[in-house]
C-alpha cells in the first residue's frame, strides 16, 4: 500500500507486521498479505514474528543452530541486537519550485505544453510516480507552483529520483522532452549552486547511451519541513471507510456466458471485478474498526422496477451497509442473479450518494475519511454531471478510486483522474479544490509486475494528507 501503513492495529497487518491486543492477548491473523499471497501461488515462503520492544527501545535475539530436532541442545552463534528508533525524515517535507529554461520540441511548428513527473524505482526496476506539476501551455520556459515531497515517500534524501519533462498531449500519449537523474539532496545543491541540469534523452543505440539537451531543470526555491504524516493521523485515531459501487451495464455481456465480465467461474476462478473487490478492500478493511462497508450497483434493473443508477448491493431499500469484504462479495453474487443488466453508464449518482455520507460523517465531527471504489467496464455517460460531482465532493474527506476492466477505450476516465496536473472544472465553472480521483485499467495490472493495490492506492495518502492539511485537522498525537 505504499505509505498507506500504521503501527497500530490494522497497519501493521497490512504491511506485514502483527498486532498483539492488549485485552485478548492473541495476534491478530495477517488476513491481507497472507490472501495476497496465497492468491498467487506462494505458500511458506515467509514467517510472521513480532516484535515486542522494552522501554529501551532495543531487542537482543540470540542466534543459534540447532543440531538435531530431537535434542534440546543448540549452538550458541551471538546475538542479534536490534534498537529501534522514530525516524524524523518519515516527518520531513521538502518545498520546492522547480523551473526550465530552453525547452526543446520535436514539432517546431507546435506549442509546448510542459509538465513534470517526479517518480522513484522501486526494486523491480519499475518507475513509481509520486509527484505531477500542472500543465503550463505555450511555455518554454515553465516555472511551476510549489510542489511537496515527502522524504519518505521517496525513499531518503539520498534516493535516486528520475524527473521527466513532457509535452502534453490530449490524446494521454504524452511526448518526452527530457530526463533528469536526480536525488533531493542533488536538487538542494542545485538551488545551493544557482547552477541548472541539462537534460537529457535516451537513445536507441544502448541503455547507458544518451543525447545531451539544451534545455536545463532549475530549481528555484528548496526548503524542508516537518508535518504530520499519514502514520500520525492513522495513531490518533482516523478511520478509512471503505466503500464500493459496482457497474451492472449490459455492456458486460450475459453473466451466465463465460465471454461475461460478470462471470461466475463455477471453478471458483474470480472475475475482475471480484479480484479488485478482494485486492482493494483486504486492505483498506483494516483501517474500518467496524467493517460494515456500504455497497451499491448502479447501471441495472432490479425485479419489477426501473433502471436504478444507484440500488443498493444487498436489496435493501433502508441501509446500504454489508458485513465485511464477504459480504460485499456475497450481495454482489446475489444481486447478479436478481438484476437484468440495462445502462447507461452513470457515475453522477453513486458518487453523489457516497458524498452525503461523508458530508453527514463531517457534520457528526467525526475522524473519517472515506475511499470509494468504482468497477466499471465502460465509458462514462453522464461526463459533465460526473465532473460536477466530483468538484463538489473534492471539498469532503473522500478519495475515488476507479478500476476499469474489459477492452473499452477508457480516455475519459484519464481526464476524471486530472494526472495531467488540471483540476476538474464543473459545468458553472467551479474549479476542483484537489486531486480526488485514481483511475487505473486492470488490463495494465494483469502482467503481474506491478498489484492493483499498489497503483490504486499510490495516490491515496497524498490526497488524504491535502484533505487534512488544507483544512489544519491535526492528528490526536
Amino acid at each position: 500500500m505504499g505509505n498507506c501503513c500504521s503501527d497500530d492495529r490494522g497497519g501493521r497487518a497490512a504491511v506485514g507486521g502483527t498486532f498483539r491486543g492488549a485485552a485478548s492477548g492473541a495476534a491478530a491473523a495477517n488476513d491481507a498479505v497472507d490472501y495476497y499471497l496465497k492468491s498467487r501461488g506462494f505458500h511458506g515462503i515467509f514467517s510472521q514474528i513480532e516484535i515486542l520492544t522494552r522501554p529501551n527501545r532495543s531487542l537482543t535475539l540470540d542466534l543459534v543452530q540447532k543440531e538435531d530436532s530431537t535434542l534440546s541442545s543448540h549452538l550458541r552463534h551471538g546475538q542479534l541486537v536490534v534498537h529501534a528508533e522514530e525516524c524524523i525524515s518519515s516527518k520531513t517535507t521538502t518545498e520546492m519550485i522547480l523551473r526550465c529554461s530552453d525547452l526543446e520540441h520535436k514539432d517546431l511548428f507546435s506549442r509546448i505544453n510542459p509538465f513534470l513527473v517526479i517518480s522513484k524505482t522501486v526494486e523491480s526496476g519499475i518507475p513509481i510516480s509520486v509527484c505531477k506539476t500542472e500543465v503550463l501551455k505555450n511555455d518554454h520556459n515553465p516555472i511551476w507552483k510549489p510542489i511537496f515531497l515527502n522524504v519518505q515517500q521517496v525513499g531518503s534524501k539520498d534516493s535516486p529520483l528520475v524527473i521527466d519533462c513532457y509535452n502534453f498531449n490530449s490524446s494521454g500519449k504524452h511526448d518526452l522532452i527530457g530526463k533528469v537523474r536526480k536525488s533531493l539532496a542533488d536538487l538542494e545543491r542545485l538551488r545551493s549552486s544557482g547552477e541548472g541540469e541539462n537534460f537529457f534523452s535516451p537513445t536507441a543505440v544502448g541503455h547507458d547511451h544518451k543525447k545531451v539537451l539544451k534545455s536545463q531543470l532549475f530549481v528555484d526555491k528548496f526548503s524542508e519541513s516537518i508535518q504530520y504524516t499519514f502514520l500520525d493521523y492513522l495513531k490518533g485515531g482516523c478511520e478509512l471507510n471503505f466503500m464500493v459501487a459496482i457497474d451492472f451495464t449490459a455492456s458486460n455481456g450475459n453473466p451466465r456466458l463465460p465471454d461475461s465480465l460478470h462471470y461466475l467461474d463455477p471453478s471458483g476462478r474470480l472475475n475482475a471485478y471480484q479480484q479488485a473487490i478482494v485486492e482493494v478492500g483486504e486492505v483498506l478493511q483494516f483501517y474500518d474498526s467496524d467493517k460494515r462497508f456500504p455497497a451499491w450497483g448502479f447501471g441495472a434493473r432490479p425485479i419489477d422496477g426501473p433502471v436504478s443508477h444507484c440500488f443498493n448491493l444487498n436489496g435493501s431499500n433502508n441501509h446500504c451497509e454489508v458485513e465485511g469484504i464477504q459480504g460485499i462479495m456475497m450481495t454482489y453474487t446475489s444481486a447478479l442473479m436478481n438484476v437484468s443488466l440495462a445502462g447507461p453508464t452513470l457515475f453522477g449518482p453513486v458518487i453523489s450518494t457516497a458524498a452525503l455520507i461523508a458530508s453527514q460523517s463531517l457534520a457528526n465531527g467525526g475522524k473519517k475519511y472515506f475511499v470509494l471504489l468504482i468497477i466499471t467496464d465502460g465509458v462514462v455517460t453522464d461526463l459533465q454531471e460526473t465532473k460536477d460531482a466530483i468538484v463538489k465532493a473534492s471539498d469532503l474527506p473522500l478519495s475515488i478510486l476507479i478500476v476499469g476492466v474489459g477492452g473499452a477505450d477508457f480516455k475519459e476516465m484519464e481526464i476524471l483522474d486530472a494526472d495531467n496536473g488540471e483540476r476538474l472544472e464543473s459545468s458553472t465553472g467551479r474549479v476542483a479544490s484537489r486531486d480526488i480521483v485514481q483511475f487505473v485499467p486492470f488490463r495494465n495490472v494483469q502482467s503481474g509486475q506491478i498489484s492493483v493495490v499498489q497503483a490504486l492506492l499510490a495516490e491515496l495518502p497524498s490526497q488524504f494528507l491535502t484533505y487534512m492539511r488544507s483544512r489544519d485537522i491535526q492528528p490526536s498525537v
